[in-house]
């Protein structure tokens, strides 16, 4: 029994984890989607994503055109100085063929960073922090992966980030050159039962002629220690381009430094159509350092500690009853020995 609960502890004390804190035991990745965490990586901690993509789009209306093609999304994080700070370098990278159809069909190959941003982002508002009352059950599963009113509240996140774009780039409107700035809120709530909430709001290239307005919503569902499946909605306006995106898929934990992801993208208008097809990985170098495991105050330490004082606690309460009987048992024998005499 007692190794039954030794293991029940620590598994509620790896998904708690997974769930309350910057650093995780495994890898924290924000692929497959396009959402940005609240949360960072960790400190110390070096983690790479990238996801090769295959794109098609269509327009049906006149002008009629077609794009095709491939790109890649990429991304390093590093978690600096605090557990709450991130900095970041993301892009888009993509090379396609613009086929427009008129009397005399013309093909335009292009190729160009779609953006390219340099940026950090804090957690302003963490309400798992110290929170007493989000410790582990014990004694119930049920307990452990019921509603919480507390879970309602999300953990809050700014994000600045700079813009590069290059002169006469394909993918941005006429115009667009240099460095832009760009701002992000993102919040993020933990259910139990695996279910993670993301939302992200975001102004992009603020001050240009290209300047977006956009909000991500992301949930997440893990059914397993693996497997994570998630569903995603993105809306996009600006006077360039607007757009509502819907993005499903999954990703696989090969191990706790390396994951695996697929998701498809796709619209519900032809001005243009859109279906692009990613597969993609995340790699981390875990050089996170934790100050708690450092002084022997892990979990796994904190419960071994409690077993054994509960088991010397036990023990000494027997050796004290056992002496307690045997003096009893000498208090009667002198007794009787009086009562003889």
């Amino acid at each position: 029994m007692k190794t039954i609960k030794y293991l029940f502890f620590i598994l509620v004390s790896l998904v708690s984890t997974t769930l309350f804190a910057q650093y995780t035991e495994v890898i924290n990745s924000n692929r497959p989607g396009m959402s940005r965490s609240a949360f960072s990586v960790g400190t110390n901690v070096l983690q790479f994503e990238v996801g090769p993509l295959f794109i098609k789009e269509e327009r049906t209306p006149l002008p009629r055109y077609e794009v095709s093609g491939f790109g890649v999304d990429f991304s390093a994080r590093y978690g600096l100085l605090f557990e709450e700070l991130e900095l970041n370098i993301e892009g888009n990278y993509q090379n396609d063929t613009r086929t427009l159809f008129s009397t005399f069909n013309t093909e335009n190959k292009r190729s160009n960073f779609k953006y390219l941003t340099i940026g950090a982002k804090y957690l302003i508002y963490d309400p798992y922090k110290n929170a007493e009352e989000d410790k582990p059950n014990l004694y119930s599963w049920n307990a452990n992966r019921g509603f919480k009113w507390k879970s309602l509240i999300p953990a809050v996140a700014v994000y600045a980030g700079v813009n590069y774009d290059t002169e006469n780039n394909p993918y941005t409107a006429p115009g667009i050159e240099g460095f832009s700035p760009k701002f992000m809120i993102a919040t993020q709530n933990n259910f139990n039962g695996g279910w993670v909430f993301v939302m992200n709001l975001i102004k992009d290239r603020i001050g240009t002629d290209q300047s977006d307005f956009s909000y991500i919503l992301t949930l997440t569902h893990s059914f397993s220690p693996q497997w994570v499946i998630f569903g995603e909605t993105q809306g996009i306006q600006s006077d360039f381009y607007a757009d509502n995106l819907l993005r499903f898929g999954g990703a696989y934990l090969w191990s706790k430094n390396f994951q695996l992801d697929t998701a498809v993208t796709f619209n519900t208008k032809d001005t243009p159509s859109v279906l692009n097809i990613t597969l993609g990985a995340s790699y981390r170098l875990d050089f996170h350092k934790d100050k708690n495991i450092d002084n022997g105050n892990s979990a796994t330490d904190e419960l071994e500690r409690k077993l054994r004082s509960k088991g010397a606690k036990k023990k000494k309460k027997r050796k004290k009853a056992l002496d307690t009987e045997e003096k009893q048992a000498k208090k009667r024998k002198r007794k009787d020995e009086d009562f003889d005499k």
